[in-house]
């Protein structure tokens, strides 16, 4: 090594930059060679789950957000849960991924799905309000699942109030 403060011109840094011309390019000549040789980056992974439900997809952009809650209520109980999360149990069985129906009161009736849908569903059965709260933050925090689906429409709105505020955060993160 020169001691003056000139390069070495027989480093194997320097021998390896004259043979690989775009090493001793700027970060442009990197990106052009890139792009040359992988004309496609890969596409970004989906933000959103589609539902295949126009009305539902329309209404909301496009699917439903993958890694936040959407809270779906209704101004009066009826049987529309039901037939959604039945249509989202059909959508999962289509495009081959699993979903999570947690019940609060044990209510889903799964009589009218067949076996192939089935097959796509985790059925967490609960009693309490409590008890599918900590249920869903455990499947959130496996992340296995692309849909977890809470139904508490027909748990009492004193047992939902019942339920402390830190459970209640650790759903969102």
């Amino acid at each position: 090594m020169a001691t003056s403060g000139k390069v070495d011109d027989s480093s194997p840094t320097r021998a390896a930059r004259l043979r690989c011309p775009a090493l001793a390019g700027s970060v442009l000549d990197l990106r052009k060679l890139l792009t040359e040789r992988f004309p496609h980056a890969p596409a970004a992974a989906a933000t959103q789950l589609v539902t295949g439900l126009a009305f539902l997809d329309e209404a909301i952009g496009g699917g439903l957000p993958k890694g936040a809650i959407t809270e779906l209520i209704s101004p009066e109980v009826s049987a529309g849960s039901a037939s959604l999360i039945h249509a989202l149990l059909e959508t999962a069985q289509r495009d081959c991924y699993f979903l999570a129906l947690i019940d609060g009161r044990d209510s889903f009736d799964p009589q009218p799905l067949g076996n192939a849908c089935l097959g796509h569903l985790l059925w967490m059965r609960c009693t309490k309000a409590l008890e599918a709260i900590k249920a869903a933050d455990l499947l959130l925090r496996d992340g296995n699942f692309p849909l977890v689906i809470v139904d508490l429409v027909l748990n009492p709105r004193e047992e939902l109030r019942k339920i402390p505020q830190t459970n209640w955060y650790r759903l969102q993160r």
